[in-house]
């Protein structure tokens, strides 16, 4: 251990550490793949539930109903526990949450029927929902200094990356193996119980503090300085969320009904390239301007949309690939601008609420629409609906593009001192 990790990992006041050994470094990697971990299980059951459709022979809609639980219960989570851990501490926090997470994915090894699948789909949200802040606070808290920057890096990419790293690993194994179910979540227990132990005998990285209890009620706010530019990213984030939520819900329908393809891999792959790009989109522009970045991620997110759309209605499985490529770099690019243009205009002890209000809006556009889509394939049939969905989708993110557009005219014309 060098010099700088020993400053660095000095205790907090009050914390008790005579029990914990763990070094700096070997902390940062247990936390960094717990944290990976928690998405890779979030998007592990995409490929599985045509398997489970074929099995219990439930109706298509209800394979939306259970990706959407995930998100509410995740968004519940969020607003209810969101910063709980800045007056526990992180340790309790995460700790309790990766064992929450470990009994869903008991629950998905040993489930008999759909309602199980939707219960550990619960059951999952709440666990990452609690985690999800908690872990990116203890990313920067914990890395030595030498691994500060990894420590921001991975908060960022691996919720997108994780959840399509994880379609796609299960849909290999589908493809591969007979115990598909078995093998994944059987995997990642084990690697969630690794890290339940590292965290466990890792240091307390925040002082607690009074308030845990009224942290617990949700705070959902917008200050008058941030709500133009909250409002201006509504439509940005719903075609943005729209789309990542078709291909991770609806992705091996798709293939399968539309494509008459029945391949775990396909599934898989399917479903990872949005979220994949999503991830890599998130690095290459995470030092632009926020305003250049939305409006780059919202056409990308326009022009993939279409793309999509112009492969389902010519039953051609690569160029839905594309679309879903295009449409995740700039879901990645849009999303973490919008963020960058909102922050700003909240005072510190503002931001909870209003980060609060954004991934509101965003878990919203995830699940919704996919509900919504997912009964209209029983009313219209698969590939109208896919079609009707991606034309919403289009629509909403030209709205977008148009109010950033305005938004950047008016900029223009301030003057330069402002």
């Amino acid at each position: 251990m060098t010099i700088a990790d020993r400053a660095f990992y000095r205790p907090r006041h009050g914390t008790q550490t005579a029990r914990r050994s763990l070094s700096p470094t070997v902390a940062f990697a247990g936390t960094a793949l717990a944290f990976a971990s928690l998405y890779l299980a979030a998007g592990a059951p995409t490929p599985l539930f045509v398997l489970y459709q074929r099995q219990w022979g439930f109706a298509p809609s209800m394979l939306t109903v259970a990706f959407a639980a995930y998100a509410f219960a995740l968004l519940a989570a969020l607003l209810v526990a969101g910063s709980l851990s800045d007056h526990v501490g992180r340790r309790p926090v995460l700790v309790g949450a990766l064992l929450v997470e470990l009994v869903s994915m008991l629950m998905f090894v040993f489930a008999p029927n759909l309602g199980w699948i939707i219960a550990a789909r619960v059951v999952q949200g709440l666990a990452t929902g609690a985690a999800s802040s908690a872990f990116t606070a203890a990313l920067l808290e914990v890395a030595p200094p030498r691994y500060r920057r990894w420590g921001s890096l991975i908060g960022s990419v691996a919720p997108a990356g994780g959840l399509g790293l994880g379609a796609l690993l299960t849909g290999a194994a589908v493809q591969f193996t007979h115990s598909a179910s078995l093998i994944v979540f059987g995997t990642l227990t084990v690697i969630m119980a690794a890290g339940t132990v590292v965290l466990f005998l890792s240091a307390e990285t925040s002082t607690p503090r009074p308030g845990a209890l009224g942290s617990l009620v949700p705070r959902v706010t917008v200050p008058h300085p941030a709500r133009r530019e909250f409002t201006a990213a509504v439509p940005v984030h719903l075609a943005s969320w729209m789309m990542a939520g078709l291909f991770m819900g609806l992705g091996p329908t798709i293939v399968r009904g539309v494509f008459h393809l029945d391949s775990g891999l396909l599934n898989g792959a399917t479903a990872f390239v949005a979220p994949g790009a999503a991830a890599v989109a998130g690095v290459l522009t995470g030092r632009l301007h926020g305003r250049r970045a939305t409006l780059l991620g919202t056409a990308g997110v326009l022009a993939g949309t279409v793309i999509v759309a112009a492969g389902i209605a010519a039953g051609l499985l690569p160029v839905v690939w594309l679309g879903a490529a295009v449409s995740g770099l700039g879901f990645g690019s849009a999303f973490g601008g919008a963020l960058r243009l909102v922050g700003p205009h909240a005072q510190p002890h503002q931001r909870g609420g209003l980060f609060a209000a954004v991934f509101l809006v965003a878990y919203l556009s995830f699940g919704l629409p996919l509900i919504v889509a997912g009964q209209g394939v029983a009313l219209l049939g698969l590939q109208p609906t896919v079609l009707t969905y991606s034309a919403v989708a289009v629509l909403v993110a030209a709205a977008g593009l148009l109010t950033q557009l305005r938004l950047r005219r008016q900029e223009a014309l301030l003057p330069a001192t402002a």
